[in-house]
């Protein structure tokens, strides 16, 4: 599709009025019941309103509509104006200009009329009219638009006139037919009237006799006016100059080419919103206060760039039932306040550079207020509920005038009273810096948009000077590395010039490139290679795949494969299914689609918005038939890498309902660390300590000497200190431990410190403890995990709680554990491990009720008492000592899973039948 100059376009729109577009629908095209009745007039101009939002949307002032109507009551024309007769029933409804919002509601304001009209001879008005506009502008776009049912009397007399004077004038005609025949939708009317037939076959032979005609019905039309779409615009061409080598001091060796710079691609973003309020004023109330309300604005002038915008409301006022309501758009306001209140910081505030420190530059503070240009909408101080803009009455409003700029550097900020430090001195243009192979461009590295150099058009000579470097750079497929200085004294940028050889031009493609500063590099974690503490490389581990999972994931991305996904193209091979030129971004043309229909339609609960078009969620699926395919293969992957779908959490109820709230009195305050434990030394002079709250901080202070106790037993568990000591409940009373003995000064003995034996360190918490606090003890132990297992025999039920913490392998931590303690069970002398088997147990069996595990518990004991009951290897005696727990250790039934929002097929009699047998 050849480029097209943005802007620059008048369109006419040629709208039938007559009485036939008077007619009700109820149904559109597809058959589906519209939610409201409309005509055919306001169906036909939902495409011309489109059109005309388009306009608006883009904001180009050479972007201009006209609007002629047909069959109306009056006859305003410049034909009829010129020959002081015929054309009549024609009206130039709206004069060639820029659409603003006022066309759209002028639009609305069509209705069908008594007396029919002749299209043809609107269509030579509209003619005759943009000609008349455009004059000697020939550069400029001409288009016309028809919009009819057909079912109005044509005369054909000036046919051949009128089609030659469209030709000639290259204008682009587009018929939209109300429910007109069409193949390509596919639409065909049933009982349609004898002249819309004639018509319709009419308007065929028209546009096909035209240089640029369309005929389509009403409906394509308008699905099409959302299809998503990138418009290919010409860029203006930039000169500037392309420098090989040292044109300054060694000419003769160096290398100067004229060249023009255009835009390859360009970004785009969805439209800006622009925020709007109810523009009100201050009035001072009783006792001096401001109080707000609302005030009339139509004798007020306004500025032409900052229109008001009336609405009517339905707010009830004490006159009358309604009131007009003025908007005004909010627009964005910075000021400048110093604070110049003493802060402890102010001795420091500069170093001996005079650079301002990091922590001063609170001082300074730049709060930005939107109101409204006319007249600030100020807030009620009694107003909490929303944000507010209230300035600290101790700050002074400064200009901005009397502050000097700072640049953060470091810690500090350096001062810059010409508001920026010196530029290098850069000259314009483009200089050739080196060369480098092609293959080592780092794609993922490009930075912008894409720029075209050509060379200069108007002089062959730079043309081909460009293009002999264009060639060579694409015989040894190698790019060169260029600094592009836009203006001079401008920063530099640095970038990639490639070539481009297509279609018998010779030009280059420049894409800036980051500077080694900018670029951040991180490192991740192998995901085959894991390395031990101790420096080994583990062959066999959890979390490194196996031979099977890698065979199984290969054959996955192979059946996932979209480069043979496509359609079929004429021999018969399958094209790509993901074109990027097809892909396009929701965000810009859903937003486009919503704003557009918001305009056209009044009451959007009654018309809401239609769905996106198909071509915008073509990418949305992946394709049913690479679906299909991989079928098996996303199988094989499911049982290599055992996964299991995630049931959702289920929200449980708390045991007391609710919860209560902490009173200020009750809280307790956490110490940040644990106090190291005393050693003997310490230990003769030891003395207990509390901690009191100051700004957040924990401050020690001696306690009582008659209040000191003896240590608790658990010397692993956080130290708290009590903010208030009555508030907390009395403890369970325990047996009297007798005092220590006092010496004779008064004070107590000091209270021996615990014994560090190996027994008393057997629990789960001794064992997470650091190694270093037992020296005799420091060594570490195999956990004898099985590959691809993360629990192991040593400790099973430590490694099962510490997966069950972290939450995140709770069905994994369930299934090894499962599979341990079977393991454990059938081997030889199993009866030492009894004990340390019914807690792994318990607490299997309590996480799977919690977790909504019931089935793989249950699946787990049915499978135990399997093995246990077989004559080899079986273990017999461990059954029975599961059977003597009784209920609590038997399957999982309903009415158990049911408390904790699980489901379980196993019922209460089941379950107790399962364990005494």
């Amino acid at each position: 599709m050849p480029a097209e100059r943005a802007g620059y376009t008048v369109t006419m729109f040629v709208v039938d009025i007559g009485p036939s577009m008077a007619k009700l629908r109820t149904h559109d095209t597809e058959g589906n019941e519209l939610v409201q009745q409309i005509t055919n007039l306001q169906w036909g101009l939902q495409f011309v309103k489109l059109k005309i939002q388009e306009m608006i949307f883009n904001g180009r002032k050479t972007d201009q509509c006209g609007v002629i109507v047909f069959g109306s009551d009056k006859t305003r024309n410049i034909l009829n104006k010129r020959m002081k007769e015929g054309y009549e029933r024609v009206q130039e409804y709206i004069p060639i200009g820029q659409p603003n919002a006022g066309t759209l509601a002028k639009l609305d304001a069509l209705e069908p009329s008594a007396e029919a009209g002749d299209p043809l001879d609107a269509v030579i008005v509209a003619v005759e009219t943009q000609d008349d506009y455009l004059g000697s502008k020939k550069t400029w776009t001409r288009k016309m638009v028809l919009v009819t049912d057909g079912e109005n009397p044509i005369e054909v007399d000036d046919l051949p006139e009128t089609m030659s004077r469209i030709n000639n004038l290259e204008i682009g005609v587009t018929v939209v037919g109300i429910d007109f025949d069409d193949e390509e939708f596919p639409y065909v009317e049933e009982d349609k009237s004898h002249i819309k037939a004639e018509n319709e076959t009419f308007y065929a032979t028209f546009t096909e006799g035209l240089t640029s005609g369309v005929l389509g019905t009403c409906a394509l039309a308008l699905r099409e006016t959302v299809r998503p779409d990138i418009k290919l615009t010409k860029s203006t061409l930039m000169a500037t100059t392309l420098r090989l080598g040292d044109n300054e001091t060694r000419s003769e060796e160096a290398l100067q080419i004229t060249i023009k710079t255009s835009k390859c691609t360009a970004l785009n973003r969805p439209k800006s919103w622009k925020k709007f309020a109810e523009r009100r004023k201050m009035k001072t109330g009783p006792k001096g206060t401001q109080k707000k309300v609302v005030v009339d604005d139509e004798d007020e002038d306004e500025d032409d760039d900052n229109k008001a915008m009336d609405v009517d409301g339905d707010g009830p006022t004490q006159t009358q039932g309604t009131r007009k309501v003025t908007f005004a758009q909010l627009k964005m306001r910075t000021e400048y306040y110093v604070d110049r209140r003493d802060h402890p910081s102010d001795d420091e505030g500069e170093d001996g550079d005079g650079d301002v420190k990091m922590e001063d530059v609170d001082k300074v503070k730049i709060p930005k207020i939107k109101v409204p240009e006319p007249e600030p909408e100020l807030e009620d101080e009694d107003d909490d509920d929303g944000p507010s803009n209230k300035i600290d009455p101790a700050l002074e409003q400064v200009d901005k005038e009397e502050l000097i700029r700072g640049f953060k550097y470091g810690t500090t900020y350096v001062p810059c009273p010409d508001g920026q430090f010196g530029r290098l001195p850069t000259k314009k243009g483009i200089d050739i810096c080196g060369f480098f192979l092609a293959k080592n461009f780092r794609r993922e590295l490009c930075l912008g948009e894409i720029q075209y150099i050509w060379g200069d058009p108007s002089q062959p000579s730079q043309e081909v000077a460009l293009s002999s470097i264009a060639q060579a750079l694409y015989e040894k497929n190698a790019y060169a590395i260029a600094r592009w200085v836009s203006k001079d004294g401008m920063d530099a940028k640095m970038g990639v010039l490639a070539p481009c050889i297509a279609d018998g031009i010779d030009c280059l493609l420049w894409a800036q490139m980051p500077f080694a500063d900018d670029v951040r590099k991180y490192t991740f974690a192998s995901l085959d290679k894991l390395v031990s503490k101790k420096g080994e490389v583990l062959k066999e581990h959890a979390f490194l795949p196996t031979e099977a999972m890698m065979e199984a994931m290969d054959e996955f991305v192979d059946k996932m494969d979209l480069m043979d996904a496509g359609e079929k193209d004429e021999e018969g091979n399958r094209a790509p299914w993901f074109d990027t030129r097809l892909s396009y971004n929701p965000a810009i043309h859903r937003i486009k689609q919503a704003q557009f229909h918001a305009a056209v339609v009044s009451d959007l609960s009654k018309r809401p918005l239609p769905p996106p078009h198909p071509e915008l969620l073509k990418y949305f699926e992946p394709p049913r038939r690479v679906l299909k395919r991989a079928r098996d293969a996303i199988e094989e992957v499911k049982d290599a890498f055992k996964v299991k779908q995630v049931p959702k959490r289920v929200a449980r109820a708390r045991k007391d309902g609710h919860v209560h709230a902490q009173d200020d009195d009750d809280e307790m305050l956490l110490l940040d660390a644990k106090a190291p434990a005393p050693s003997r030394s310490q230990s003769q002079s030891q003395v207990n300590v509390t901690v009191s709250a100051s700004h957040g901080k924990g401050k020690a202070k001696a306690a009582d000497p008659d209040d000191s106790a003896t240590d608790d037993d658990d010397d692993y568990e956080d130290f708290l200190a009590v903010k208030n000591p009555k508030a907390v409940p009395a403890a369970t009373p325990k047996k009297s431990t007798p005092s220590p003995p006092k010496k004779k000064g008064g004070n107590p003995l000091p209270t021996p410190a615990r014994s560090l034996s190996p027994s008393s360190r057997r629990g789960a918490r001794s064992r997470s403890r650091s190694p270093s606090a037992d020296p005799e003890n420091d060594f570490e132990v195999d956990p004898a995990r099985a590959p691809g297992r993360i629990i192991g025999t040593t400790h099973p039920l430590t490694d099962f709680r510490n997966n069950i913490a972290r939450g995140d392998m709770v069905s994994k931590a369930v299934e090894d554990l499962a599979f341990v303690i079977t393991e454990i069970v059938l081997r030889p002398f199993a009866k030492k491990r009894g004990e340390e088997l019914m807690e792994c147990l318990g607490a299997l069996r309590e996480v799977c009720l919690k977790e909504d595990e019931v089935e793989a518990w249950n699946d787990f004991l049915k499978d135990l008492r399997t093995k246990c009951t077989a004559s080899e290897p079986g273990n017999r005696s461990f059954w029975a000592k599961v059977q003597e727990m009784g209920r609590p250790m038997s399957l999982i039934s309903d009415r158990e899973a049911e408390e904790f929002g699980g489901t379980s097929d196993v019922s209460e009699a089941g379950a107790k039948k399962f364990i005494a047998a």
